[in-house]
């Protein structure tokens, strides 16, 4: 059982649940701080934790059991746990399950306006899954999905969705698509020949890091419009101006004829990002 669990884990890369974790609970504290004026309650933070855990987990087992086939046809992926038979689809399907019991009883936990969108944000999770199959807009569709990371945390601890929350939402979620697609890139010729839609099998290496740098850019034109209508202080433009180095090195690493720093770019840097942007709020309302 031990064995089986860490595979699961393994699976559903469990470690990165630090991209979007932190971007959750920068969500819940502004989001408190700003409509209410007070801090989160521990108990607002503990489920809003169990809601990304179980969103996420449900999310990428489904992607990793919808997409089986297609990876095991995959010479990068094919020694992922289902298609490797180190799991068994009937184990995954029983993991799906039980982490949708956890969002859905963490929503309950939280108030009504959590409950009223969670079937929202079921679709989303489970319609990712598919759409690689359909649109090269597949990214945007991850973005959504990983936007609702903040934007939840905000409607867990308020009750509300304000113009701000829908800034922060924009800019995860396009922080999102633009490091899917160059991940995405790795994939360019597999998804060329297997008939799967991406941004860079539609337009190519090259124009699809254009375009997740423009993705980029407009994340940290969002979280600086949202530093301006949450009134923060300039703690929190600090880590906007430390989080936008860190694109820009991200995009140095990454060049249309050099795929090889993809996994420097994609894991580490985007996870110290999300990790600078909620100390550095953090630091802000502490301070002020």
């Amino acid at each position: 059982m031990i064995n089986k669990v860490k595979i699961l884990f393994e699976m559903i890369k469990f470690e990165h649940t630090l991209f979007a974790l932190p971007f959750a609970f920068m969500g819940a504290v502004l989001g408190n701080l700003v409509v209410e004026g007070t801090w989160p309650t521990w108990w607002e933070i503990l489920w809003v934790t169990v809601a990304m855990v179980g969103a996420r987990s449900a999310a990428m087992s489904l992607n990793r059991l919808i997409d089986r086939y297609i990876d095991g046809r995959n010479p990068r992926t094919a020694m992922r746990a289902i298609p490797a038979g180190l799991i068994s689809v009937k184990a995954v399907v029983l993991f799906i399950v039980v982490s949708f019991v956890l969002l859905f009883i963490a929503a309950s936990q939280l108030n009504r306006l959590a409950m009223e969108l969670l079937p929202l944000a079921v679709f989303v999770l489970i319609l990712y899954s598919y759409t690689k199959r359909f649109t090269w807009l597949c990214h945007f569709v991850l973005g959504i999905a990983i936007g609702f990371g903040p934007l939840g945390g905000w409607i867990g601890t308020t009750g509300q969705v304000d113009s701000a929350a829908i800034v922060l939402f924009i800019s995860v979620a396009l922080w999102t698509t633009g490091f899917d697609i160059v991940y995405a890139c790795q994939d360019f010729e597999f998804d060329k020949n297997a008939g799967l839609h991406s941004v860079p099998s539609r337009f190519g290496i090259s124009r699809a890091l254009m375009i997740a740098r423009v993705c980029h850019a407009i994340t940290v034109i969002g979280l600086f419009t949202f530093y301006l209508m949450a009134s923060l202080s300039v703690w929190f433009l600090v880590g906007v101006i430390i989080s936008a180095l860190i694109l820009i090195y991200e995009h140095r690493l990454v060049k249309p004829n050099d795929l090889s720093k993809v996994n420097i770019a994609f894991f580490p840097m985007n996870g110290i990002l999300s990790c600078v942007m909620f100390v550095f709020t953090m630091i802000d309302r502490v301070i002020s």
